[in-house]
Formats: C-alpha cells, sequence, structure tokens
C-alpha cells in the first residue's frame, strides 16, 4: 500500500476534485466511497461519503486522516478512480493484492467548485433556492439545501433540464404546448420540467404523466394541486392504449422498458411530435433474436464471434444495436437525431439518451434506410420499432 499512500499524500490538496472506490471484496461492508474536497471555517476537509446497506454515512476529515481512512478502504476494495485539476489516477488491485496504479493527464476537468459543500455550478434548478416539489419529493430541505443521499437525483434532473433548455427554441411560444411523460413514475422529472418550461420560461404548457401504478398517480396528482399546476397532470394507464390526445409537441420517456420504449416512439412519431427525449431501458428482444456466429449458416457472423460467444458481451452488444436502430428509424421518419449521455455511468449504466427533433431531410431518411436495411439483414433481426413503424 506504500505507492498508493504516497499518491494520496501527493494528491489531497487543493487540487484534489474527486475519488470513488468501486467493486468491494466483501459486500456486506462498504459498497461504494466517494471522496470530495470541501472547506470549513477556511480549513481545507476532505468528505468521506460511504455506502453500507442502503445507508449514507458522511465524516469530515483532514489530509492526513483521509489518507488513512482511504488506504483502510482499500482493503475490501478493487478499484479507485480518483481525479485532480491536473491528473486522473486508476488504482487497481488484483485478487492477491497486487496494486497497479496508472496516471494520465486531465485534459477535461470536472467543472466543480472543490470547496463547496454542495459543488456549486450552473445549476438550473438552483442550490439554495427552495423549491416547493423538490421539498415535498425529499431532495431538499426548507432551507433550500439539498439531502446528501438526493444529491444524484439533485444532479440528474438538472441534466435533464439541460437537455430541455436545448429544444425549448422548437417549442411554440404562441399557443399551449403539449408533453406527454410516458412511464413517469415518481415523477421527479416531470414536476421539475414543469417547473422550467411553466414557471420559469413561461411556456403555455400542458404536461400528461402516465403510469400503472395508481399510488404513484394518486401521490402526484395530490402534489400538482398542491402547487397550483393547473396544466399538470397524472393519469393511469399505459403508452400502447393512451388515446387521450391527438396532436402532442413534445414525447418523454424514461427508462421504459424494453419494448415499450418502441411503443412510445411509435406514438410521438404518429403525433408528429416536434421533439422526443428517450432514454431506452433493459433491450432484451434483440439479444433474443440474435444467432451466434456457430448456428449462422452463411457463417457471415463469425467475425463477430468473439463477442457473440459470452453472454455479457452479446447483451450489451443487442442494447447498443436496439437504440443503434431506434435512432436510424428516427431519421428515416424525419427526424435529426442525437444519441447522448444522459448521467454519469458513475451513476447508473442506463445513461444512454434519444433525442430527436423534426427536421425533414430526403438524405438522411434515404441513408437511414440503407443503414436500417443493411445491419437488419446481416444480423438476421427484426426489432420491434421497425414491426411498429412499418418497412
Amino acid at each position: 500500500m506504500d505507492e498508493l499512500t504516497k499518491v494520496l499524500q501527493d494528491n489531497l490538496n487543493e487540487e484534489f476534485l474527486l475519488a470513488v472506490l468501486s467493486n468491494p471484496k466483501d459486500k456486506a461492508g462498504a459498497i461504494k466511497v466517494k471522496v470530495r474536497a470541501v472547506k470549513e471555517k477556511g480549513q481545507l476537509l476532505f468528505q468521506i461519503e460511504m455506502f453500507r446497506n442502503n445507508q449514507v454515512f458522511h465524516e469530515n476529515l483532514n489530509a492526513e486522516s483521509t489518507v488513512g481512512r482511504l488506504t483502510e478502504y482499500m482493503e475490501n476494495f478493487r478499484q479507485m478512480q480518483l481525479e485532480t485539476g491536473t491528473a486522473l489516477y486508476s488504482v487497481l488491485v488484483s485478487k492477491k493484492g497486487k496494486i497497479t496504479i496508472k496516471k494520465k493527464q486531465n485534459v477535461s476537468p470536472r467543472s466543480v467548485d472543490a470547496f463547496s459543500h454542495n459543488r456549486q455550478k450552473h445549476y438550473v434548478l438552483k442550490e439554495g433556492e427552495p423549491v416547493p416539489f423538490l421539498i415535498d419529493l425529499g431532495v431538499m430541505t426548507k432551507e433550500g439545501k439539498i439531502v446528501h443521499s438526493k444529491f444524484d437525483k439533485f444532479r440528474q434532473m438538472n441534466r435533464f433540464l439541460e437537455f430541455i433548455e436545448d429544444i425549448s427554441p422548437q417549442l411554440p411560444k404562441n399557443r399551449e404546448v403539449t408533453v406527454l411523460d410516458f412511464g413517469c413514475g415518481k415523477s421527479y422529472l416531470t414536476f421539475a420540467m414543469y417547473y422550467y418550461l411553466h414557471e420559469l420560461k413561461k411556456y403555455d404548457v400542458r404536461i400528461i404523466g402516465l403510469d400503472l401504478k395508481e399510488e404513484v398517480i394518486r401521490r402526484c396528482g395530490e402534489l400538482a394541486f398542491r402547487y397550483g399546476y393547473e396544466k399538470l397532470a397524472f393519469l393511469k394507464g399505459n403508452i400502447a392504449d393512451y388515446t387521450g390526445a391527438q396532436k402532442v409537441d413534445m414525447v418523454v420517456t424514461l427508462h421504459a422498458c424494453d419494448t415499450a420504449t418502441d411503443l412510445a416512439l411509435e406514438k410521438a412519431v404518429g403525433w408528429d411530435a416536434k421533439v422526443i427525449l428517450s432514454v431506452p431501458c433493459c433491450q432484451h428482444e434483440l439479444n433474443a433474436q440474435m444467432q451466434g456466429a456457430e448456428q449462422c449458416k452463411d457463417n457471415r457472423l463469425l467475425a463477430l464471434e468473439p463477442v457473440m460467444k459470452y453472454g455479457l458481451l452479446k447483451e450489451r452488444m443487442a442494447a447498443l444495436i436496439t437504440d443503434g436502430l431506434r435512432a436510424q428509424y428516427l431519421e428515416r421518419a424525419g427526424y435529426h437525431v442525437q444519441v447522448l449521455e444522459f448521467i454519469d455511468m458513475e451513476h447508473t449504466p442506463k445513461n444512454i439518451m434519444i433525442r430527436a427533433v423534426k427536421t425533414e431531410n430526403a438524405e438522411r431518411r434515404r441513408r437511414a434506410e440503407e443503414s436500417i436495411k443493411a445491419c437488419e439483414e446481416f444480423l438476421h433481426i427484426s426489432p420491434a420499432i421497425g414491426r411498429l413503424l412499418g418497412r
């Protein structure tokens, strides 16, 4: 541990930004540890956030004590990522306890204030400014402080609102804008979207949240009524059967499981929605369709055998192909599509967002049609989005 101790001693200073310890050997103890710099009464400290048994524990220590605590924690972890303003360190511990440390230049350091308890940066929803729905949802205290265990959720909402901010010029300001949120769940992001568009940007917006869980819908409806959000409604129902709107300007579908995402995209295209924001989840369909190279009669998939042979890799590949084809089908339907990172991999592996804006382009549609045909024929697949939108 001497080399690791030296790295910590050299970097726990004002240049330090973040450290994350992961991949525990024994999951009965701490399963993750995060560290960031804070200042209290002018003193540089390091806040250690330890996750164990669905609980989060915090302690603020000076540099020397933090070195000791992290060295102790690394007895049970196989990996540490450490970031400073100038360098990125990757620490790996083998099964036999051998430590490997790699260092590279940090060409794009995080845009954070290392000495702020709440990591002050430009957020659409401001820290320190109480927002009623954030308080009721347990994200913020009555004083406007972010609850430590909910900071990732707060960050996710702001990241989502950055996407809304980007596409807001595409929404009309001379009439009511209709937004549908399929599978809204507890509706953190639905409330955030309404607050941003209606309260901050003054759009005449009507948002409908749809979910199958009756208790969730009832609770969200009560909160919307309490805040006086007259054009925010929550309804029980599923995506396939929804017929409550004939014209929709924006469709949002976040973590709709498997082909439920495809049903939402079909609805959006049918409504000729101007904007689509989709974060897919649990893409199982193509994984079941894709054949291993050894089962393929013409052996064209032999080049993919290093991936297709292993279940985990094949599953991930199938998920990426699913999202790629969804994006191409939307291109073919007349949308300009971007596939973006929703939030950092540190927080969730379900971090791909498909953002589509209606902008007719004949050449783009033609190329999308060609790429869809080539991909599906090569892999012998028939995705739900293709069946729903028609070939």
